[in-house]
This record gives structure tokens, C-alpha cells and sequence, in this order.
């Protein structure tokens, strides 16, 4: 005699089945020649794009979906080709996980060292002490040798215009302009140009040629004014990442120190 299920325990059973197949499926986005591509893949990638402004609609998750499968055709017949095995695909792969891990180990020290306010203000107020309070406008002429410029100087007080003598400036930013370096801190400047400078009262030229490590300079003051100083707000965003940059590179010389390197 053959053995026939009850109606009754036949329902339950496929719906056990029909629960149970629910979550193998929900896993995966589809398969492609029978290998899943995970759900998690997608919505990786789905963050990714969301991060970089694109929307998360349906439309995105059905492009990610179909890249997904395109990805996953060329990959399985990269393998069926054997070219993941190749040294130079190896070579490759290893440096892209190198830049992955260390991409990971950067983020999680900024996690663990962030910078606070009280850095962002404490740079800020360093930056604004370096700048100072006036800007100038200046004009200068660069040249080799001190008595080149000690020639310029004596012209200039037989009354040569500065901007004809401007044109054999080795400064080539600013000889075609007559020697005009625009409004500036002192900051802007090497520290002997910006002694010099800050010096002069408005429409003096230097008595002497100003050597710095270009050559030899004829500085004109034109102007001076009160400086444009951004406020901390503004300069919050450049502050905080040049805190952070600075971190990472101690972070990477104290390893370095410690590493042992034959």
C-alpha cells in the first residue's frame, strides 16, 4: 500500500519550505549562472553613489543591480580565462587591498584623534598673528647682481619710470605688469622682501638692493590697508583639513620610527 500525506500536514510543510527558501533570497539581488550577487554588494555601492549626491531611487538600485550582473559576467570569464591567477592581476590585486586596508587604518585614526574646536581656534589664531592686520601693494624688479640693482636704484632717482625699468625683471609674473605684485601680507613674502617692505612709508623705493634667496630686489610701496582677514568660519573647512593631514603624517613618522627597516 502506497503512503498518502494527509492534506492536512501538506499545506504547512511547503509553507515551511517557502519560509525557509525567503532568506537565501532576500540575501541575494540575482544570480548569475547560478552564483548569487549579495544584497550587501548593492547597497554598498547604492551608499557610494548616494555619498557622492546621486539619489537613492528605484531607478539607481536598477542600475546598480544590472552593473552588478555586468560585473559578474566579465568576472566569471576573467576566472574561466584564468586571468585572476596571472602575476601581473596578483601584483594589482595586491596593491588596490594595501590601499583598501590603509585607506581603513587612516579613517579609523581620524575617528579615534578627531580635531576638536579648540585646535580649528588655536590655528586660526596662529594664522591670523602670522598675517597681520595691513596689506600692501607693492611693485619690485628682480635681478642677478647687487650692482644691477644698485644701477636700477640710481635711475630710478634720476627720475626713469619704475615701470620701463620693470621690464628686465627676472620675475617673469610680474615684469610684464611693471613689476606689480598686487595687495599682500607680509606673510606672502620671503622674511627679507617683507622687512624691507613693512619699512618703507607709501611711494618710497629702497636705498639699497633687498638679496634674497631669488636675487636682488627694488621694492616700491604704493598703498597699505587694513587686511581682509577671513573670519574662522570661513576658514574652518581648510583649517580642519590641515590639522588632519598634519595627524596622519605624525601618526605615519612615529610608525615609521618604530618600524624596523633593513
Amino acid at each position: 500500500m502506497t503512503f498518502k500525506p494527509a492534506k492536512a500536514l501538506v499545506a504547512p510543510l511547503f509553507a515551511l519550505m517557502a519560509i525557509a527558501a525567503i532568506p537565501a533570497m532576500a540575501q541575494s539581488i540575482a544570480r548569475v549562472n547560478g552564483k548569487p550577487i549579495p544584497t550587501a554588494r548593492a547597497d554598498a555601492l547604492v551608499k557610494q553613489l548616494a555619498s557622492q549626491g546621486q539619489a537613492d531611487t528605484p531607478q539607481l538600485r536598477a542600475a546598480v543591480k544590472q552593473e552588478l550582473i555586468n560585473r559578474e559576467v566579465l568576472m566569471q570569464e576573467a576566472d574561466k580565462q584564468g586571468l585572476s591567477n596571472t602575476a601581473d592581476v596578483k601584483a594589482q590585486m595586491e596593491q588596490a587591498r594595501q590601499m583598501i586596508v590603509i585607506r581603513s587604518l587612516i579613517a579609523d585614526f581620524g575617528k579615534k584623534h578627531p580635531i576638536t574646536d579648540s585646535d580649528i581656534k588655536a590655528e586660526y589664531d596662529k594664522f591670523k598673528a602670522t598675517t597681520g592686520d595691513k596689506e600692501y601693494h607693492v611693485h619690485h624688479i628682480l635681478v642677478e647682481t647687487e650692482d644691477q640693482a644698485k644701477a636700477i636704484i640710481a635711475k630710478l632717482k634720476a627720475g626713469t619710470k619704475f615701470e620701463d625699468l620693470a621690464k628686465q625683471s627676472k620675475d617673469p609674473g610680474s615684469a610684464a605688469n611693471g613689476g606689480d605684485l598686487d595687495w599682500a601680507t607680509p606673510a606672502a613674502f620671503v622674511k627679507p622682501f617683507s622687512d624691507a617692505m613693512v619699512a618703507l612709508k607709501k611711494g618710497d623705493i629702497t636705498d639699497t638692493p633687498v638679496k634674497t634667496q631669488f636675487g636682488y630686489h627694488v621694492i616700491r610701496l604704493d598703498d597699505v590697508r587694513a587686511a581682509k582677514v577671513p573670519t574662522l568660519e570661513e576658514l574652518k573647512p581648510q583649517i580642519t583639513e590641515a590639522l588632519q593631514q598634519r595627524k596622519i603624517q605624525e601618526y605615519q613618522e612615529s610608525l615609521l620610527s618604530k618600524a624596523k627597516i633593513e
